[in-house]
């Protein structure tokens, strides 16, 4: 049996091991299950039954010797092509550590069981057949863990024995392999040379490459640090379940995503934002003090908040982004069905299910090239830059930061099939209390949405030009409107199809309903970028000016244009120079609290950090800040 009949069987010491899950890929018959097999072997973790069942198998297929690899490999199509199709787990543990094993699939289309397989690993391991070399299969999986966001790679250079254990081999494949990933996102690359089929570095070190000095793959297994992989400062808490057994108890039941809580600690609930403390930690085996990640406990608050499934506790000062709409990678699934922009699909997200839409299918990535290229839909196991609109806010982490609360998974709603996979990329997580994210509004489920007959590039072409928006941020009287009306007249005498959205204008008209609230400027300024993506999509180049004080305004009007169609200008002026232009006394009654919420004075502004155009108009006229916005863009019109 393995090696638990020396530990007497000891379920709590099992249970204390630190847990390391990771996968294996590589191109065909690279040895991904001999490996596998190899490493259960001679860590003993393989059970009588499970040897004398190997044996016969392999002395069925008129093999010589066991064949470790039929221990992952289940399927009766697998073992009669000799590769890998599904993902196979196996468990295992050595004295050290307990272990989760994905053995995924290596070939092209099968691209989709590798990303469902190494989804949750920490460690990914990629084998390179020594007589072959880097392949484009192996550039591919390479890719695959840094778009999964896998932290660890150990690159098994195997087969060693067949190329003479040379060490030149092993150095040659490990620079062309380090030349690849540098251009990904893979922190920590270790490289070591083995035999799957006899053994060799794999837990035991190797007899024939006294050059090797390195780990072997149990060793590093063993000791490779996880621990700082996981996300222990956000506290995300998706309700699973409301538990009420009678009138007096009202608990909140679901597993901790990331983050660790307290008795007593202050949390918001959201999308409500209503706060109240964590009265108690619940579980089975007893109350908590405390609980962290991945702890299934139900939690209860000091006071009644209405909150139901779907929805997130998480800490005060630490909320995550609240968005209907946001930018991902997506991987297509469906064999039967390509990517649709006109199909409704569900929306997977931690426990929360919603309608949504690919409302834009950005570009394809062609997985072996790493290159874009433009598509209008994804097939099978393809990847691609999506954005995607729902019909009600998610709860948001960049999956680079938080693989639990940055996936999501699309299901189609006649099938109920998982049609994609998809992986959270812009958004960020924000501190701030009484923030209230205007995007973070529910759309309407019972209105079919429609497409223009004519394409944004057909528009484009008539206009001769491209559709772009320019958005002029900055205080009241920094030069917002002058500047834009410069650079609008410049532009229609140019020949360009031209509008300018002022702030001021559209508030007698689209936006005479409102007032000068935090929401109500939410609202304005919401109004006005979706129109301004209207017209953009029609081939105009579309000036907006208005004062759009808070970056996540702004950021929104962004990410609604068209890709790398949009700059953000700061008509930056000293409040000083602004008041002393206000002839119409604004700042003036605003001091004297005439005006509420008056940016500058009674509201703050948050300044752009990083403009793509910055105007300083105190030093400058007009006609000189306006030939400088020309100049930036002509060169992408």
């Amino acid at each position: 049996m393995s090696y638990t009949e020396a530990e007497s069987y000891s379920v709590e010491s099992y249970l204390n091991k630190e847990l390391l899950r990771f996968t294996t890929a590589g191109s065909v018959d690279d040895g991904k299950s001999t490996l596998i097999g190899r490493l259960l072997y001679d860590s003993k973790a393989i059970f009588q039954d499970q040897m004398e069942a190997l044996e016969t198998s392999s002395r069925l297929r008129g093999e010589e010797g066991v064949n470790l690899a039929l221990l992952t490999d289940g399927l009766r199509s697998e073992r009669e092509q000799g590769i890998t199709i599904d993902v196979a787990y196996r468990y295992f543990a050595t004295p050290k550590r307990k272990f989760i094993i994905a053995d995924t699939p290596g070939h092209e289309q099968y691209t989709r069981n590798m990303i469902t397989g190494a989804s949750t690993a920490n460690l990914a391991i990629i084998l390179i057949d020594a007589r072959h070399g880097v392949l484009t299969q192996s550039r591919r999986h390479a890719f695959i863990a840094s778009l999964l966001g896998i932290p660890h790679v150990l690159v098994c250079i195997n087969k060693m024995d067949l190329v003479n254990y040379d060490e030149a081999v092993f150095q040659e494949i490990s620079q062309a392999f380090t030349q690849f990933v540098k251009k990904l996102d893979i922190p920590d690359v270790v490289f070591v040379p083995i035999s799957a089929l006899l053994g060799d570095n794999v837990v035991t070190p190797s007899q024939n490459m006294p050059w090797y000095a390195g780990s072997t793959v149990m060793h590093h297994l063993e000791h490779v640090v996880v621990s700082a992989d996981h996300n222990t400062i956000d506290f995300r808490f998706p309700v699973q379940y409301v538990l009420r057994p009678n009138h007096e108890f009202r608990g909140f039941s679901g597993r901790i995503a990331s983050g660790g809580v307290r008795r007593g600690e202050e949390i918001m609930a959201l999308p409500s934002r209503k706060r109240s403390r964590i009265k108690d930690i619940v579980t089975f085996d007893g109350n908590l003090s405390e609980a962290r990640a991945g702890d299934s406990v139900t939690l209860t608050l000091e006071d009644e908040i209405d909150i139901s499934r779907g929805e997130m506790i998480v800490r005060v000062n630490n909320l995550p982004r609240i968005e209907n709409q946001f930018e991902a990678t997506l991987c297509w699934f469906d064999d039967t069905k390509k990517l649709d922009t006109a199909t409704p699909y569900r929306v997977q997200h931690t426990t929360r299910l919603v309608q949504g839409y690919v409302r834009e299918l950005r570009y394809a990535i062609d997985i072996n090239t790493l290159h874009r290229r433009e598509a209008q839909t994804l097939e099978l196991n393809e990847i691609g830059r999506v954005v995607i609109e729902t019909a009600m806010p998610l709860f948001l982490d960049p999956y680079k930061n938080n693989r639990e609360t940055g996936g999501f998974i699309l299901i189609d709603p006649a099938t109920n099939l998982t049609v994609a996979a998809g992986m959270v990329r812009y958004a960020t997580a924000r501190t701030g209390t009484e923030r209230e994210d205007f995007m973070a509004q529910a759309h309407s489920l019972n209105v079919t949405r429609e497409f223009s007959a004519i394409s944004q590039e057909a528009y484009e072409e008539r206009s001769g030009h491209r559709g772009y928006i320019v958005w002029l941020t900055g205080l009241v009287r920094a030069g917002k409107t002058t500047i834009a009306r410069e650079v609008t007249q410049q532009l229609f005498a140019a020949g360009r199809r031209v509008i300018h959205l002022d702030g001021d204008v559209l508030r007698h008209g689209l936006s005479g309903d409102l007032g000068f609230s935090e929401k109500d400027r939410r609202e304005n300024v919401r109004r006005i970028a979706q129109m301004a993506r209207l017209l953009a999509s029609t081939g105009h180049v579309v000036v907006c000016s208005l004062v759009s004080p808070r970056q996540e305004m702004r950021d929104f009007a962004r990410r609604l244009a068209p890709r790398d169609a949009f700059c953000e200008v700061f008509v930056d002026c000293p409040i000083e120079e602004c008041r002393r232009r206000d002839a119409s006394g604004l700042y003036e009654k605003a001091d004297k609290g005439e005006i509420p919420n008056f940016t500058g004075v009674s509201a703050d502004y948050e300044a752009p950090v990083k403009p793509d155009v910055w105007l300083r108009t105190d030093g400058a006229s007009p006609a000189e800040a306006a030939a400088q916005l020309l100049a930036y863009l002509d060169a992408r019109l």
